[in-house]
């Protein structure tokens, strides 16, 4: 191994002591260190821009390298290359002598090589009898070994924010072109909102963009079209989403409609009274459903009294959400103020409990919808005891159409099961 004995430099060239640390830094070096000297050549070229190097320089290195017999640099070995001017100049692609010693001086400067100068200022080596190097003059390369793992951690870093760059434009690039899709979308579809200012917002943006991009200029301005993104988006969701919801309403009103024709306004009990007692085969019977509907609760919830198979007697809405509370929860705006209020809850509860839509429908049509509703409230407060909603629902539907099943039990069952009698105490 060379003597690690400080050099001075031969000629005018003067010693100062940054040249003296950098000798030294490139002596101290852990023993055992080890590079393959053309990968670590690439991660130079990789940080040149960190370490201060020209592609010049690089094109030195890279021929002062060629001259290192092995393809592993050793702190073991000597690492001193010794080629004459032309050699060197040859195998830099014929660089002018001026041109080499400023690119050599430049690698000095950048603490990649050293100079070892002879007493006479040549480059030779003094072999031994056994043929082996005893002392080397020229450039020694310790210093790039030394520095082997700053390097590489640098080309590592740079190589890492090129690929973050690149992401980031990527990124761009497609959000670029989402949002003027989106709002093109917007506009063709008659969306409402402010789209001219969004555009003016959008071109604005666009005119940030660098012409030079970095990590530094670019994450902003791709945070603020990411955000605009999601702003579109979000009105365009919440659009369809109303678009929906006014799609299902529709068809559920004519559900409703359609679910039993002779079904009537709750504004007019006597009137859907006298209507269904026009329909009965006993005329006294109808009389009396008709008395009864003319002298009922004033619109108060009352629905009109059936009595025959099929025909359910209803009860007042106060009482149904008295007994079934936990309907309310599923009505429009977590309220229930009206027969149809309750119909959509139950209409929201049957598809809970994965009711079948024609189950559901044939119950409207026997027990009448308001009726279906109620038997709906039921099932869902007595949800802990029912195995299969849609099967009970069936099952209660043909008990009602042969004039087997009645609301008033159901119901009284449940008003028990909030208040028991005290008489019941013990």
């Amino acid at each position: 191994m060379e003597s690690e004995s400080v050099t001075t430099p031969f000629g005018r060239r003067p010693m100062s002591l940054a040249l003296l640390l950098k000798q030294r830094r490139g002596e101290a070096m852990a023993a055992g260190t080890t590079r393959n000297k053309w990968k670590l050549f690439r991660s130079v070229c990789e940080a040149r821009a960190g370490l201060g190097v020209t592609d010049r320089a690089l094109t030195v290195l890279d021929a002062l390298l060629s001259f290192y017999p092995e393809d592993e640099l050793s702190s073991e070995k000597g690492l001193v290359v010794f080629p004459s001017n032309t050699q060197l100049s040859l195998r830099a692609r014929g660089m002018a002598a001026a041109t080499l010693r400023r690119h050599l001086a430049v690698l000095v400067e950048a603490g990649l090589i050293s100079r070892k100068d002879s007493p006479n200022g040549k480059r030779y080596v003094r072999r031994g009898r056994a043929g082996g190097i005893d002392e080397a003059y020229g450039f020694s390369l310790a210093p790039l070994l030394a520095r082997a793992s700053e390097i590489e951690a640098t080309a590592a870093g740079i190589a890492a924010d090129r690929q973050m760059l690149r992401a980031t434009k990527e990124r761009l690039t497609i959000c670029r072109r989402d949002i003027a899709k989106l709002i093109a979308a917007a506009v063709e579809e008659a969306v409402p909102g402010a789209w001219e200012r969004v555009s003016s917002l959008f071109h604005a943006l666009l005119e940030r963009i660098p012409k030079a991009a970095t990590l530094k200029n670019l994450p902003p301005l791709l945070e603020e079209l990411e955000t605009l993104r999601l702003s579109i988006i979000n009105t365009l969701e919440s659009h369809e989403k109303m678009q929906m919801a006014s799609t299902s309403e529709s068809q559920f009103e004519r559900h409703i409609q359609n679910s039993n024709p002779e079904s009537l306004s709750e504004s007019e009990p006597g009137l859907e009274t006298e209507q269904a007692a026009r329909r009965d085969d006993q005329p006294r019977a109808g009389l009396e459903s008709h008395e009864q509907g003319r002298r009922g609760d004033g619109g108060q919830g009352w629905r009109a009294v059936r009595t025959d198979a099929g025909r359910l007697k209803s009860f007042p809405l106060g009482t149904v959400l008295q007994a079934c509370p936990d309907i309310v929860d599923y009505g429009p705006g977590g309220a229930i103020g009206s027969w149809r209020d309750l119909m959509t809850a139950a209409a929201t509860v049957g598809a809970m409990l994965r009711v079948g839509l024609p189950a559901y429908e044939e119950a409207c049509a026997v027990m009448g919808p308001e009726n279906a509703a109620t038997v709906m409230a039921c099932i869902l407060q007595r949800g802990g005891c029912i195995t299969s909603a849609g099967g009970y629902l069936r099952d209660l539907t043909r008990r009602a159409g042969r004039g087997e099943f009645a609301l008033g039990p159901m119901l009284m069952a449940l008003l028990r099961a909030k208040d028991p009698p005290l008489g019941k105490a013990s």
